[in-house]
């Protein structure tokens, strides 16, 4: 298994859905910037879920801090977002948990591989630690910002099943209901590629 960097935004959905426990389960660690902390830990966080969680974070959880100062080339960004790509940066070749588009089209840019709220999701749902139709429901009750039509799980495969399917996904040809480059295509890609490399 493979670290992974956080920003806040998944993390805050995570926490207000009941499923930020699928990410040790997922990822061998989680590791977030003092920023992130602090945009958790925030009294404007609207979400006082997430602002208790953080205060007695999981031990799975660890707080990194950045050991260069952070490129200004990300200043148009948020504190959050500026940080958890740093810290994905320095520590190479890490996976990064982020959903705003701008910061992550930047960290593509940059080499790194991101994983979204949706698409963590639907790997837990894979691996059958949560039932992805419901994650999906409490997700449409909150703030989240996402097409309706990503979060139905009935327009698309499980990951599982579509790894089986001789290769297709490594070659970006699956089928799941989704225009190929969406974040949830993108990791269902990716994760074909790491299960064919390595045993997570």
């Amino acid at each position: 298994m493979q670290a992974i960097v956080a920003d806040t935004t998944p993390l805050n959905y995570l926490v207000l859905i009941q499923a930020a426990d699928i990410l040790p389960s997922l990822y061998r660690r989680v590791l977030i910037p003092p920023a992130v902390s602090a945009e958790l830990a925030h009294a404007n966080n609207p979400h006082c879920r997430a602002r208790a969680w953080i205060s007695q974070p999981p031990q799975w959880l660890e707080v990194v801090g950045l050991k260069q100062p952070v490129d200004p080339a990300l200043a148009h960004l948020d504190a959050g977002e500026r940080e958890a790509i740093s810290l994905a940066s320095e520590l190479q070749a890490i996976l990064l948990l982020m959903d705003e588009r701008d910061g992550v089209i930047i960290a593509r840019h940059r080499g790194l591989k991101v994983v979204g709220t949706l698409a963590a999701l639907d790997l837990a749902a894979s691996h059958g630690l949560i039932d992805l139709q419901i994650m999906f429901d409490r997700l449409r009750a909150t703030t989240f910002r996402s097409p309706l039509r990503l979060m139905s799980s009935s327009k698309m495969p499980s990951a599982r099943n579509v790894e089986k399917d001789n290769g297709s996904l490594a070659k970006g040809q699956a089928e799941s209901g989704y225009n190929k480059g969406t974040i949830r295509t993108d990791m269902r890609i990716f994760w074909y590629q790491q299960m064919s490399a390595n045993t997570v």
